[in-house]
């Protein structure tokens, strides 16, 4: 597992990581992809909500609103996290989401 600190660019809000891909964005690319496993928050991991949301409505057990506040929720973890926890020890790069859940 790998902790990826969280890049911030001040002016543009941006927040970036260092990926096997280069610098993404966390935004657009962490949050909808596999290998992201949660949000470090101080001393704390949680899991990625998107990730769980979506799993729940693929499997028909949680509303597609539920992807909305997910994400809302990961938007509030990155403002205040310190790094992301990836699982891709392979260096494989952005797994899209979509694709494999």
């Amino acid at each position: 597992m790998k902790n990826l600190p969280l890049l911030r660019n001040p002016p543009s809000d941006k927040v970036t990581v260092q990926c096997a891909d280069g610098e993404v964005s966390v935004h657009s690319h962490c949050a909808y992809c596999t290998h992201c496993a949660g949000v470090r928050v101080g001393k704390r991991t949680i899991p990625s909500p998107i990730l769980q949301s979506y799993k729940e409505v693929r499997r028909g057990t949680g509303p597609d609103e539920a992807l909305m506040s997910a994400a809302m929720m990961f938007n509030t973890l990155i403002r205040d996290g310190d790094a992301i926890e990836c699982d891709d020890d392979g260096n494989e790069g952005f797994s899209s989401l979509y694709h494999h859940c």
